[in-house]
């Protein structure tokens, strides 16, 4: 075989692996983000058995407004996003773009968002949005958290 057509084989083969969930370690760790008396947090914990589970929390003053649990999980070539936020059903969102340290998921059927995107531009910053169609039109809420100290730390 000659090198061009092993290269080629070579990366056939990569592009047909199934994605693995240290693809998404980068979110690990805890962030938050305050806008006047409320406080939005999210906590990842590291990958292991091919997942990730993530929870977060909105509190007004001394009120909590609502929660949410997030597995992300390796499911074939895609990664998956299992949403379980308080007061709403379940929503599944397959990954639809992944870069070094960015991850776009999507259900385009989902009412709202349609998509969940997160990036990490710096160690210290985490940006999470949302976004989709709602009442037919275009709609995007950003979350631009900085780390913080996890509980006990």
């Amino acid at each position: 075989m000659t090198f061009a057509l092993l290269t080629g084989v070579v990366l056939a083969a990569q592009v047909a692996l199934p994605l693995r969930i240290d693809r998404v370690a980068w979110l690990q760790g805890c962030w938050s983000l305050q806008d006047g008396d409320r406080t939005i947090e999210e906590q990842w914990l590291s990958p292991r058995a091919d997942s990730m589970l993530g929870v977060g929390r909105t509190t007004r003053a001394d009120r909590l407004i609502e929660y949410e649990m997030v597995l992300i999980r390796a499911s074939g070539l895609q990664l998956a996003y299992e949403a379980h936020p308080s007061a709403q059903e379940p929503a599944l969102f397959m990954s639809a773009s992944i870069g070094e340290r960015s991850i776009v998921f999507e259900n385009l059927k989902h009412d709202f968002p349609q998509r969940i995107g997160y990036e990490r531009p710096s160690a210290d910053r985490l940006l999470a949005w949302i976004e989709g169609t709602q009442n037919g039109q275009t709609k995007r809420v950003e979350y631009p958290y900085s780390r913080v100290p996890c509980a006990g730390e």
